[in-house]
């Protein structure tokens, strides 16, 4: 039984059907279509932080030049009231990590200037002005905080341990020169999203904010930050009120588990660090001092191997010495966590069904979800002394917009207009948020996306998204990769079903599909495509589908068993079970062991697509990236192989310079023109003697 749990758009009434076939929607407003290429017209903002008086924000906000196919950064500051924006710097380089001082006087924030080798720290007074430079450190800076007296700053570098600071310039150039390119491992990592992993460490330094000589802060302690940390480190330490204490996430145990990292503290200018969290195998992380310095809040996870288990908030009373988890009966997973000013509270930006809400944590009482689901999502927090919230604001059709928080009734004041011309010229669709039943009985929520001008007396064609993870979900919020809104130019219907195994919908949910990643999250999709093609106004002809990463996998799992679909897209995908275990992904998931154990060929043969290319049939079009080490492009390449040998159309994307993500402007809208090629081809309508036969 399917029910509308959310209505955010208006349909028309119903009427004799027609078809519908154009390859692209016409807008009938006046305004353009969303194409991928206005898509990259959108500026896209950063995450925030707030002056201590709550009286401006700053936020890094990157636009998008195609022709050099490339973004530029620059901060931003937003009068906290409303009345007013302004870009803040508009240097050639990009700017980024702006955070304001203790006293709100000055800005500190990463850049690469002038004859800078790399990204190094900069000050500048709120009141504009030229930057100061702080650090001249070839292997860079990233993720500044400031320590609460306003005297320095702490930051992270990724150095070579056996070096003094002022000779790793020297090793990366004779690196970089040389003609032997060899390199040895002994352990893992070996890999990290995109990039080989070296025996440089993630540690964390402090420096004055005048400038001069930069301390160690971790190195004494023999202890590194994650080493796979390449996507960004500013979870992985905090600075206590005091300025006596140092708080960071490090990894003691020298086995390829990446999940159980553990949360340390050490007296800064000591060497002796005190691990918080030994007894835990899972992972802990995130740790935040409260403002009073009472108390250092941090993430726990108990599940060794399985980076999806639910996140806890854990506090550790730094007078008394005890570590206590709160909210036992909360089952969601704690994330962008906050302190209040108060020390008695925290914020958090939640994964909550579909929808990322602001919630109030009140240390020992019960969370309280403060935005309403009708807000769209919010994440991005930032608090100011005095209480003022602010945070990013999405949907389907809103990119991420600085909004003014109210903590006690959710209530949203957006601050930020800067893609509002643009987006007021727009031709969007409209959403809204639907639940079937999928496998086992279960209530399963998806979003649904409807092309502009949609029209119920009318068959549209369906698209089909199946997301990645497994345990991530799609929540309301405007995506730039796999775009809903941009396939409703293409005149198409969108889903994307949070299936058996998403994020937000409980941890027995979350974990429902492990280790038999296939069937349930099969179910739901087959599931929610039979109740589209019930639909008056879905062309059950033209039904395709596709998904990256994960969702890619079960789109080849897909491809292997009964389905509704003229074609498929497989997007980074995972083919063959036994060779992912050469990449980075796996030696994080050591749960249920390897596959040369024998209780686990069982499974593996069952739910590995690659077992199953014997049913393919339908045409698949295979895109990947070089870089991606994460699903290394060997699963393309098998994939593409067997269809080719079978016989089954298929057609090879590849982009030697993207990971596992399309992220170049250029290669982006390539991607797009692609996969809608491909639905030409593969999707077009059915002459009318073929489709009244089917």
């Amino acid at each position: 039984m399917l029910r509308h749990a959310i209505a955010l758009a208006l349909l028309a009434a119903t009427a004799p059907l027609a078809a519908q076939t154009p390859a692209a929607t016409a807008s009938t407003t006046g305004k353009q279509p969303f194409t991928i290429e206005r898509s990259w017209q959108i500026q896209r903002i950063g995450s925030p932080t707030i002056a201590p008086d709550g009286s401006r924000i700053v936020a890094p906000v990157t636009r998008f030049d195609m022709e050099q196919d490339r973004g530029f950064t620059d901060l931003w500051l937003w009068n906290a009231d409303g009345s007013g924006q302004r870009a803040f710097t508009t240097h050639a380089s990009n700017d980024s990590a702006p955070v304001f001082s203790p006293d709100g006087r000055f800005i500190a924030f990463t850049s690469q200037r002038e004859d800078d080798k790399a990204p190094q720290l900069y000050v500048i007074s709120v009141d504009g002005g030229e930057a100061r430079r702080l650090t001249t450190l070839a292997t860079g800076v990233q993720s500044p905080k400031w320590f609460a007296d306003g005297s320095r700053l702490a930051f992270v570098s990724r150095v070579f341990d056996d070096l003094p600071l002022s000779e790793q310039g020297k090793r990366l150039e004779e690196r970089a020169s040389s003609k032997m390119t060899g390199r040895v491992w002994d352990g893992a990592p070996v890999t990290a999203w995109d990039q080989y992993i070296d025996e440089r460490e993630f540690h964390v330094f402090a420096v004055s904010a005048q400038g001069g000589e930069v301390q160690a802060l971790t190195q004494p302690t023999g202890l590194e930050l994650p080493r796979n940390a390449v996507q960004g480190t500013d979870s992985l330490f905090a600075v206590a009120p005091d300025g006596r204490e140092l708080a960071f996430v490090a990894d003691s145990d020298p086995k390829p588990n990446f999940t159980n990292n553990d949360v340390f503290t050490v007296a800064l200018g000591a060497a002796n660090a005190t691990n918080h969290t030994q007894a835990n195998t899972g992972g802990d992380s995130n740790p935040l001092y409260s403002p009073d310095g009472r108390y250092l809040a941090f993430v726990q996870q108990r599940i060794k191997g399985f980076y999806a288990d639910k996140g806890r908030v854990m506090l550790k009373d730094r007078r008394a010495g005890s570590i206590t988890e709160q909210f036992t009966d909360w089952d969601r997973t704690a994330d962008g966590l906050v302190w209040g000013n108060d020390s008695r509270r925290l914020w958090g930006a939640i994964d909550d069904a579909g929808t990322v809400r602001v919630y109030e944590l009140p240390i020992g009482g019960t969370p309280r979800a403060v935005t309403p689901v009708e807000e769209g999502s919010v994440a991005g927090l930032a608090l100011s002394r005095n209480g003022t919230l602010v945070g990013l604001r999405q949907t389907f059709v809103e990119p991420p917009t600085l909004v003014r928080v109210n903590p006690r009734n959710g209530d949203t004041t957006k601050l930020s207009t800067i893609n509002d011309e643009l987006l007021a010229n727009t031709d969007f669709g409209t959403f809204e948020s639907v639940t079937y039943t999928g496998a086992n009985g279960q209530p399963i929520q998806m979003w649904v996306n409807y092309p502009p001008g949609f029209d119920r007396s009318k068959r549209h064609p369906f698209f089909m998204l199946i997301h990645g993870g497994p345990h991530n979900a799609i929540t309301n919020g405007m995506a730039f990769r796999w775009n809903a809104q941009v396939f409703g130019s293409w005149g198409y219907v969108t889903a994307w079903p949070n299936f058996h195994g998403s994020s937000g919908f409980g941890q027995a949910f979350t974990d429902s599909i492990n280790p038999n990643w296939a069937d349930k999250p099969y179910e739901d999709v087959i599931k929610a495509a039979e109740w589209f093609a019930d639909q008056p106004w879905i062309d059950r002809d033209r039904m395709v589908a596709g998904g990256g990463s994960y969702g890619g996998y079960l789109t080849t799992i897909i491809l292997g068993r009964e389905h509704p679909f003229r074609a498929l897209v497989a997007h980074a995908k995972v083919y063959n079970l036994y060779t992912q275990y050469g990449a980075d992904f796996s030696t994080e998931i050591p749960r249920f062991g390897g596959f040369w154990e024998p209780e686990n060929r069982e499974m593996l043969q069952k739910i590995s697509p690659h077992y199953h290319a014997a049913n393919f049939k339908t045409p698949t079009l295979v895109v990947h990236g070089q870089l991606d080490y994460r699903v290394p492009v060997n699963h393309a390449k098998e994939l593409y192989q067997t269809l080719l040998m079978k016989g089954v159309p298929t057609r090879y994307v590849y982009f030697p310079n993207e990971n596992h993500w399309i992220l170049k402007p250029q290669n982006s809208v390539f991607w797009y023109q692609q996969v809608q090629k491909w639905f030409e081809e593969h999707n077009a309508p059915r002459p009318p003697a073929a489709a009244a036969a089917n």
